[in-house]
Parts: structure tokens; sequence; C-alpha cells
């Protein structure tokens, strides 16, 4: 039965825990205390160690807090992550994504700058300073940097949160004894999406949308255990999906697949997703992280990173990079229809207006596959960062 405008405005009948008011997703107040309040303070992935294979070799990253940031190798080895600005003037350093550079030097005023962030040379120092000026006090500003949890490179604009470790806990304790080998980023790719990082996290917190892909229903989806795997909230926002072995065998065109992961069953499957925007995804050979990067309310820009081990042969490498093209990647069969249904999302919720008042996080399933509760830790965590209800986020409980 069709509802009227006044039904379709009512707020559900549910728990408050168990929806959401679409304003999360459109409102641009909201969103700047995203920034502020999530962003600046929680440890984010920014690259993998693999994408800066020698000394000297950086990479940039567009912070989901809106900052633009250097994270470089040093001449010792350790990466290190500065802002890219420099401190003469607040001119950005480097304009390229990645490079290799011994020294960084600012093209407004030529100040140079060396791999650990120390300011290394001002042009027309004495004549323009005289002494007033030593250039030990206007080196970067470093940002606190991490390598872990299978050789990503974290960072966290905040000096004083906690460690990485603490803030991961142990989310990651199904899948840390497969990231164990060194890995290689063999494949990136970004996409730009109009819609909000939150739905791009919703759909891989919640395994209901499996009925979207194709692949998925006649392959996962047909196999015993599939409704039985259970989903495991931690502290901090994040949840992990216990393992099972998917016969992809059973589709035409999937067999024959030869190469596996040390120590993962044939066909084995592990997903983490962690607050507030990554998922780890092992499946078969490969393993997949995506990186949510939101660039306002209504656009997000998404970084995918397929890895396989430091140590593959030629012939093992060739066999992940198939496997990771075929189904996950951004010419397989999911990829594009996860996009397409957060897309389809977002054309239902931008620029301030909603043609949906409310989002229904509301399954449950005895915390099993299909069961939201990942959804709902989620946003139990969003509303202890924001001190805001994911139900009520102006406080107008009561009202329609």
């Amino acid at each position: 039965m069709s509802r009227n405008a006044a039904e379709w405005a009512a707020r559900p009948k549910f728990p408050a825990t168990h929806y959401v008011d679409t304003r999360l997703y459109t409102d641009p107040q909201i969103f700047r205390e995203e920034q502020e309040k999530i962003f600046d303070r929680t440890w984010i992935i920014a690259c993998h160690e693999s994408e800066l294979p020698a000394p000297y070799d950086y990479r940039t990253f567009r912070h989901p807090a809106g900052k633009n940031l250097i994270v470089i190798r040093g001449d010792d080895g350790e990466p290190r992550a500065f802002y890219n600005i420099c401190p003469h003037r607040g001119n950005v350093l480097l304009h390229d994504p990645a490079g290799s550079a011994r020294s960084l030097t600012c093209i407004f005023h030529a100040w140079t700058f060396d791999c650990r962030g120390n300011c290394t040379g001002i042009a027309r120092r004495k004549e323009g300073f005289q002494e007033r000026l030593d250039s030990r006090d206007v080196g970067l500003r470093q940002v606190r940097a991490a390598v872990g949890y299978g050789g990503f490179v974290w960072v966290n604009l905040d000096d004083d949160a906690s460690d990485l470790g603490d803030f991961i806990g142990g989310a990651l304790e199904t899948l840390e004894p497969f990231l164990r080998e060194p890995l290689e980023v063999f494949h990136y790719q970004k996409v730009v999406v109009s819609t909000n990082y939150k739905l791009w996290h919703d759909t891989n917190s919640e395994f209901y949308h499996d009925y979207m892909h194709y692949f998925n229903r006649v392959t996962g989806m047909q196999q015993p255990g599939y409704f039985d795997r259970r989903y495991t909230p931690y502290p901090n926002g994040h949840a992990a999906v216990g393992s099972m072995e998917v016969k992809y065998d059973h589709y035409e065109g999937s067999a024959g697949r030869a190469v596996g992961w040390p120590g993962l069953a044939p066909g084995g499957w592990i997903l983490v997703d962690l607050f507030p925007g990554m998922t780890y995804n092992l499946r078969t050979s490969v393993i997949r992280l995506d990186t949510a990067i939101p660039l306002g309310p209504n656009e997000v820009l998404i970084e995918f990173r397929g890895l396989g081990l430091k140590r593959d042969s030629p012939d093992e490498r060739q066999a992940r990079v198939r496997d990771h093209n075929q189904i996950w990647g951004p010419f397989g069969r999911n990829l594009h229809e996860d996009l397409l249904g957060v897309t389809g999302q977002g054309t239902a919720m931008r620029d301030g207006r909603t043609d949906s008042r409310w989002v229904l996080h509301a399954r449950e399933e005895n915390q099993t596959i299909h069961d939201e509760i990942g959804m709902r830790h989620y946003y139990a965590e969003w509303s202890r960062y924001m001190e805001r209800s994911p139900s009520d986020p102006f406080g107008e409980r009561g009202t329609p």
C-alpha cells in the first residue's frame, strides 16, 4: 500500500538505533563537523609502503579532513608524513601525485626541505631575515604516521590521539594471520562518486546487498554456510565478517584458480570494515583495500588497491591480477554494481534535499551475514564522536 506525504515523513516504527535521518548524508554543517570531530582525530590509510619502494619516494594524499599531505620515505627507510605546505607563505610544495625527491623545493620562493621535514635552505636568508630567523624553526609540519596491518601507511592529524594499535584493537584479528608476509600493490584506481562517503561504507558493511550482485547470487549465496556467517562488532566502530569458502568454480569462467593465499582455505573470504571508512577484503587470492575520502557531503573519492604477495613469481602475479580484474577490479562483475547502487542512493540524497527522510538499519538475523548490526554499530560510534543522534541529529524527536 502506498503512503501519502505525512505517512512518508513519519518516523519508522523501530527503535531509534535502527534508522538514521538522511540529512546525515546531505547537510553541510554535519559534514564540516565530521571533518573536524571524526577525520581530524582518527587513523586513516594514506598509502601502502610498496608505493614508496625507495628512499625519497613520495606520494601526496588528500586527507578526508580536507588537508593535503605528503608521505615520503626517508633516507633511513622510515615513511613520514607532513602537511604539503611551505611554512613561509602556505604554498603547496608538491603537485604531482607521486615521485621521488631528495629535496623538496617550494616554487614560490625556493625554500628547500629534506625528506625528514627539516628546512635546508632559505633564499637570501641573511639579507632578508638577518639573525632573526633560524631554519630549524621553520621545518615542515609533521603528521603522526605508522606502518602496520599489512604494510599500510596510516596517518593521524591529532598529535594526542591514541596509538594505531589501540585504535584497531582486535578488529583485524581474523585477518592478521594472512598479513604477515610483505605485500605489494599491483592495482590502484580512484573513482569520484556523487554520493556521501557513509553510503559507500554502509554498502561495504551489509551483505543484504548481495542480491544486487549476479555473481554473488550464483556463487557465495548458493554455498552452505553463507547465511550462517557471523558479523562481529569491535570497539571503535569496526566490524568483521567471518570467513567462508566460496566455490567460484561453480560459475562458468571461474575454474582453474591455481594460486591462493598462504594459510587461507581455497575460495576463502574475510572482510573487515574499519571506522570511519576503510575496508579490508581478502578473497581467494587477492586483498582489496577501499578507502573512502569525502570531498563534500554529496561527493566521495574512493581509492581501491589490489595487493598480492611481494614474493610472487610472474605467473603467480598474473594469476592474482586475473582474479582481481575478473571479479573485484574496475572491469569485474561486482565493483560497478556497488558504484551504481551508491550513486542511485546519492541521487535521492543531495543538495540539502532528500526524497527519502529515513534510511533503515533494522534487519536482525542473530548477528549473521544479513543482520545490519554492522551499520548500527558504525552509527553508534559516529554518534559518540559527533555528539548527535543519527536518527535525530537536530534534536527534533517527536516531530515528523
